[in-house]
């Protein structure tokens, strides 16, 4: 049995947010009194017209056909936002947008009653959406699947187990993941989207030329996080979704956050940025630095390492595959002994999401198209001493390629 939970006062929508650092947490409590319960795009979705979602909704159907899928069911996350300018996440009360692959069967939109005004100016009617609202006491699990299309029924890869569970127990039979439908539509970046992407590149890039002014020995990797939060939200940027601010030893592990570890004059410190714009679309972007004058073993890897960088951000183009990209990268710094020290993948697709595909890594051999765009950022890790990284957002373009970020890719002395 389905069990649906109501805590009172609870807000039943808000911002998802991504385990990072206190830098991130201390950006979003600043933003928490003006979080709605179910956030819209609206104004603030540049390109995301009725024709651009009618468009959406239509290739979702078609993809959903070809993938032998009787319909999609989309809960609050990116993919909804993606599709019809939804954001907020998912709580106990079923929101969701089921897409058939009939394209004589309607959309259809589901919502408790009580949050449905929240959605502003989504233009459903005009998308020929039916909506469907529910008030406490009422299966919304059998709502949202009546009248829907035979077949499979595929979920969005963040539905939470509660959701989909239900759905099964509903009448959906075994769901499987709508990822690989999905990625397809957002794996390529149409125009408007690419905007947003470029328009985020110059922002963090303007973070980015703050940054050297902020380090300095005394100095808390914690300390310099929360000024570089205040100044990713300064320069455009709704909020700081992760700041990595990673000194000494802390580099050479390329998820640290932040921590209370005094920053020293000779180290090494990654810095690793980014948020979202109003319009959902992100920023990320990694510069290293050296407080005070680096060594000369310092300086041969990092030498190895622009280098690695600026090869695989060459080989991109229109047909390369995926892998391509990452062997390039991983090539220069193998021929620099260095081989050992590169522990993670060259890149990771971009848009509403921080890390999306398409991935570039090694075993994947997707061929670039034009409108993918992805970060490319190898790094050198030497475990317990120090590491470095540089990272670019690049787009994939008809000429070959194009970058969003265009600070100096030198280490920066301070």
């Amino acid at each position: 049995m389905c069990l649906r939970l109501h805590r009172p006062g609870e807000m039943p929508h808000g911002r998802l947010r991504h385990d990072g650092s206190a830098a991130e947490t201390t950006a979003e409590r600043r933003r928490s009194d003006r979080t709605p319960t179910l956030t819209t795009m609206g104004v603030n979705a540049p390109g995301l017209d009725v024709a651009t979602m009618s468009s959406r909704l239509g290739r979702l159907r078609a993809a959903a056909e070809a993938a032998d899928v009787g319909a999609v069911v989309v809960t609050p996350g990116s993919d909804l936002r993606y599709l019809i300018g939804v954001g907020g996440s998912s709580f106990e009360r079923l929101t969701a947008l089921v897409v058939p692959a009939a394209s004589d069967a309607p959309v259809v939109f589901v919502s408790p009653a009580l949050e449905f005004a929240g959605l502003g100016d989504v233009p459903l009617a005009d998308l020929g959406v039916e909506v469907r609202t529910w008030v406490d006491g009422d299966d919304p699990y059998r709502l949202a699947l009546a009248g829907r299309s035979p077949g499979r029924v595929a979920v969005s890869d963040m539905t939470p187990a509660l959701h989909t569970l239900c759905l099964r127990d509903a009448g959906a039979g075994e769901p499987v993941l709508a990822g690989p439908i999905i990625r397809e539509l957002r794996m390529r970046k149409d125009a408007a989207e690419l905007e947003q992407l470029r328009l985020a590149g110059a922002a963090i890039d303007r973070v980015h030329a703050r940054v050297a002014q902020l380090l300095r020995p005394s100095r808390t990797e914690a300390e310099v996080a929360a000024d570089i939060a205040r100044a990713i939200v300064e320069e455009g940027h709704e909020a700081a979704e992760f700041v990595i601010v990673g000194s000494g030893p802390n580099g050479a592990s390329p998820h640290h956050s932040v921590s209370d570890r005094v920053i020293a004059s000779g180290e090494v410190v990654v810095v690793d940025i980014g948020g979202p714009l109003a319009s959902g679309y992100n920023s990320d972007s990694t510069r290293t630095y050296a407080v005070g004058e680096p060594s000369a073993e310092v300086m041969d890897a990092y030498a190895a390492l622009q280098s690695a960088q600026q090869a695989a951000v060459d080989a991109v183009a229109p047909g390369v595959s995926c892998e391509a990209v990452d062997a390039a990268a991983r090539a220069v710094l193998a021929e620099a002994g260095l081989a050992e020290h590169f522990i993670h993948r060259t890149g990771h697709g971009i848009g509403l999401d921080v890390h999306e595909e398409p991935y570039i890594v090694s075993g994947n051999g997707l061929a670039l198209e034009t409108g993918m765009a992805f970060s490319i950022e190898p790094g050198v890790y030497l475990s317990g001493r120090w590491g470095a990284r540089i990272e670019d957002i690049v787009a994939v373009t008809a000429a070959g390629v194009e970058s969003f970020n265009n600070r100096p890719h030198d280490l920066v002395v301070v």
